[in-house]
Order: C-alpha cells, then sequence, then structure tokens
C-alpha cells in the first residue's frame, strides 16, 4: 500500500514536468518513483542517526 501511495505521488509530479500523453511519461514517472523512493530512505537514515 505504501510503494502504491508513493507510485500516484510520482505519477503526479511527473504529470506536471511532461504531458500524460507523451511517449516518454513511464520513463519519466519512474525516474521521479526512483527520486522519492531516495528521498525517503535518505530521510529515514537521518532520523535514525539520532
Amino acid at each position: 500500500m505504501p510503494l502504491r501511495i508513493l507510485l500516484l505521488a510520482a505519477g503526479a509530479i511527473a504529470a506536471l514536468l511532461v504531458a500524460q500523453d507523451a511517449p516518454n511519461f513511464g520513463v519519466v514517472q519512474g525516474m521521479v518513483a526512483v527520486g522519492l523512493i531516495a528521498l525517503l530512505v535518505g530521510l529515514l537514515a537521518l532520523l535514525n542517526r539520532r
């Protein structure tokens, strides 16, 4: 379920950058999703550092 929410957010962010009917929309959505996952992992690492 959390992954689905993350991918939904990635789709919304990608839609701001590229038209949804563009041929490379899936690639942009995947790149945004990887960026969001990296951001989430980084935040979790910083929170656990205390």
